[in-house]
């Protein structure tokens, strides 16, 4: 078992999840919270069996993860 942290954003049209730290595109989604979640790691798992387990080396670790804002002049 590998813990993996996963970036998960509310849209108004339900939720999309993403691992940090994979090597490659992964993507989950859902109506809900838990259902993104749970998608995506069915993905990460598939991932992995198809691109093997170097998939989860990233090097450097991720260690954390924030969210922040910042202005933007466009």
């Amino acid at each position: 078992m590998k813990q993996i942290k996963i970036i998960v954003e509310k849209h108004p049209d339900g939720y999309v999840a993403y691992p940090l730290g994979v090597k490659g595109v992964v993507v989950g989604e859902g109506d809900t919270f838990e259902a993104a979640l749970a998608d995506v790691a069915s993905a990460i798992r598939f991932h992995v069996e198809t691109f093997g387990t170097d998939m989860l080396d990233a090097d450097p670790p991720v260690l954390d993860a924030f969210v922040a804002e910042a202005g933007v002049a466009v």
